[in-house]
C-alpha cells in the first residue's frame, strides 16, 4: 500500500500531494497565474549517418522494431487514440514486453478506451507500472479500487502536448499507428483500408520521442502525401496485417441522442445562444463528444438556415452532422482534431475546408496564444457541477474514476462556455453543492443548461442582461440544486480512503486535484 506523506494545499482548497510518482509538482495555483520559466525540450539530436542512404526504414516486425528502439525496464511508452474502440497496436505492444519479460513500464496514452481493458492483466503482472493518460471504464475502475502501483496522471489533450514539449515527460519509444505510410515514416490517417482521419494526437510523440515507430497496415510508396507525421522524425517503420478496426471510431460519446429530453436539452441550449446573440453570421463553435453536445450543432444549423448565415468554422470532433453543414455551406472550415465516424474521415480526405489540426495548434497552453480563445461558443457536458459552477468530467457520484479529460479543459477558454447537463442521471443530482473531482474550475464556466432550468454564472452579466425577457427559463444555480435534491433526495458522499490513485492536471501542467482510492467495503452503491 502506498503512503503519501507529501500533501499540500492548492490555490483552491484542494489537497495535493506534491510529488507523483518520485517527481516533484507544482500544486495549482489560479488559472493564468503559473508562468513557466526554461526552454521548451528537445529531443536527441540524430544523424542522417545513422539510418539507410536510400530512405527505407522497413523492419520486419513490431517485436524487432522495440529491441531496436531499445524497449527496457522502467521506460515511457507513447500510443494515440485515433481508432477509438478500435484500436489493436497498444494492446499488440504489451504482448511484446510481456513476452521480452520489460517491466514496470509507463503507458503514456493520448487517452484510452473499453478495449484496453486487456491490459489491466499487464498493471497486475507489473509488465505497466503505471498510466499516465484517460484512465476510462474498467481501467478507472482498476485505478479507484487502489490496484495500481504507481499514480495516475490525467491530463487534457493540450496539457498532454505541455507535458512532451515542456520536458515533464520524457517519451522514450513512440508507437504511431498509421492506416498509410511510406517506407520513409511519412504517414497520414486519411488513406487506406483502416482510415481514421486525424492523426494529430500523435504529433507530439513524434516530435520529442527519443525512438519513433509507425506502424501501418497500408504501406505506399514515397512520397505518402499528405503527410501528417514527417518520416525525418520516424526511427523505423513496420507493415502489419491489420492496425485497426476504424467502424469502431464511433461509440457512445460520438453519437447524438435520440432520448427525446436530452433533445430537447439541445434545442434549448441552441434557443440561449441566438437569445444571447451568439449566432450570427461568421460566428464559430465547438461541440463536445457526448450526445446532448453533438445535437446541439443540428438546432444550430435549423437557426443558420432560419437566419440565412453561415459559421467562419467549426472545430471538430467531426461527424456527420457536421459534415453535412460543411457540404451544405453553412460552415466555411471545419478544423478538425479528431475525426467521430466515417463520413468525417472520408471529408477530410476529400474536402479541402475540411482540415485536420493537432493538440499543439488548438489546445497547448504553452504556447504563443491559445487558439481556443478565437472560438465564440463551445458545448460540453460533465458528470457533475456544483454551485459555485466548477465541473468534474473523471469521476462520478460514486467517487470512481470512469472517463478521462480529453480537449474538454482546454475547450473551457472560448468565449462562451456551455455545460448541457441533465438535472439529474439515475435518480443521483448532477447540480451538487461540490463536485467530486474538480477538473475545471468555476470561473471559466459561463453557462449550466438543464431541461429544468438555465443557470448563467454572475461572472456573466453581458449574458444575464441579453438573455433577460428572453422567455427563457433562466433560474440560480442554486435552485437547480435545490429542485434536483426536491426530486431524488440529498445524495450520498462517495467513501474514500486516504490513499490518493491519480491527480488531474491543470493545462498549464499543475495539479488541481487528486482522486482517492474508494472504500469499496462502506462506499455506497448508486
Amino acid at each position: 500500500m502506498r503512503k503519501y506523506d507529501n500533501l499540500v494545499v492548492n490555490s483552491i482548497g484542494k489537497i495535493v500531494p506534491s510529488e507523483v510518482n518520485g517527481k516533484p509538482e507544482t500544486p495549482f495555483q489560479g488559472v493564468g497565474k503559473y508562468i513557466p520559466e526554461g526552454r521548451k525540450y528537445g529531443a536527441p539530436i540524430s544523424s542522417c549517418t545513422n539510418y539507410p542512404s536510400d530512405g527505407n526504414k522497413l523492419i520486419d516486425s513490431l517485436k524487432e522494431s522495440l529491441i531496436r528502439a531499445g524497449l527496457n525496464d522502467g521506460m515511457t511508452i507513447s500510443t494515440h487514440h485515433h481508432f477509438r474502440n478500435g484500436d489493436l497496436i497498444s494492446n499488440q505492444l504489451f504482448d511484446i514486453a510481456k513476452e521480452l519479460r520489460v517491466k514496470d513500464l509507463i503507458w503514456f496514452p493520448s487517452a484510452s478506451f473499453e478495449c484496453n481493458s486487456y491490459l489491466i492483466k499487464y498493471l497486475e503482472d507489473g509488465t505497466i507500472h503505471h498510466i499516465e493518460g484517460s484512465m476510462n471504464g474498467p481501467l478507472g475502475r482498476f485505478t479507484s479500487q487502489g490496484k495500481m502501483r504507481g499514480l495516475g496522471v490525467l491530463r487534457s489533450h493540450g496539457g498532454r502536448y505541455q507535458s512532451v514539449q515542456d520536458g515533464e515527460v520524457h517519451i522514450d519509444i513512440a508507437v504511431i499507428a498509421a492506416p498509410t505510410a511510406d517506407f520513409f515514416g511519412n504517414a497520414n490517417g486519411v488513406d487506406g483500408p483502416a482510415a481514421c482521419g486525424s492523426l494529430g494526437f500523435a504529433l507530439a510523440d513524434s516530435q520529442f520521442a527519443d525512438k519513433v515507430i509507425v506502424v501501418t497496415d497500408h504501406l505506399v510508396p514515397f512520397p505518402c502525401l499528405p503527410w501528417q507525421i514527417q518520416g525525418n522524425y520516424v526511427d523505423f517503420v513496420v507493415q502489419s496485417d491489420k492496425i485497426g478496426i476504424p467502424e469502431k471510431i464511433i461509440s457512445g460519446t460520438t453519437e447524438i441522442t435520440k432520448s427525446p429530453d436530452r433533445l430537447f436539452l439541445a434545442d434549448l441550449t441552441a434557443r440561449f445562444c441566438e437569445k444571447a446573440g451568439i449566432i450570427k453570421d461568421g460566428f464559430s463553435f465547438q461541440s463536445g463528444a457526448g450526445g446532448i453536445s453533438l445535437a446541439v450543432s443540428l438546432y444550430f444549423k435549423e437557426i443558420m438556415i432560419k437566419k440565412g448565415i453561415k459559421a467562419r468554422f467549426a472545430r471538430g470532433g467531426s461527424n456527420k452532422h457536421l459534415v453535412a453543414m460543411l457540404e451544405e455551406g453553412l460552415i466555411d472550415y471545419i478544423i478538425d482534431g479528431q475525426t467521430f465516424d466515417l463520413d468525417g474521415v472520408r471529408s477530410m480526405r476529400e474536402n479541402p475546408g475540411h482540415t485536420w489540426s493537432s493538440p499543439f495548434t488548438s489546445y497547448n497552453y504553452h504556447g504563443k496564444g491559445n487558439f481556443a480563445g478565437l472560438v465564440d461558443v463551445v458545448i460540453l457536458g460533465a458528470t457533475e457541477i456544483d454551485i459555485n459552477f466548477n465541473a468534474n468530467v473523471v469521476t462520478h457520484s460514486d467517487g470512481y474514476l470512469l472517463h478521462g479529460i480529453g480537449g474538454w479543459q482546454n475547450c473551457l477558454f472560448s468565449k462562451t462556455v456551455i455545460l448541457t447537463v441533465p438535472l439529474f442521471r439515475d435518480r443521483i443530482p448532477v447540480i451538487k453543492e461540490n463536485v467530486t473531482t474538480i477538473c475545471g474550475p468555476g470561473e471559466l464556466i459561463d453557462v449550466i443548461v438543464t431541461e429544468r432550468g438555465i443557470a448563467i454564472n454572475p461572472l456573466r452579466q453581458d449574458l444575464i442582461d441579453l438573455t433577460l425577457n428572453s422567455g427563457l427559463p433562466i433560474v440560480p444555480i442554486q435552485e437547480l440544486k435545490n429542485l434536483a435534491e426536491k426530486i431524488c433526495g440529498k445524495p450520498n458522499l462517495p467513501n474514500f480512503t486516504n490513499e490518493p490513485v491519480a491527480v488531474v492536471k491543470w493545462v498549464d501542467g499543475t495539479i488541481l486535484d487528486t482522486i482517492w482510492q474508494v472504500n469499496e467495503s462502506t462506499n455506497f452503491i448508486p
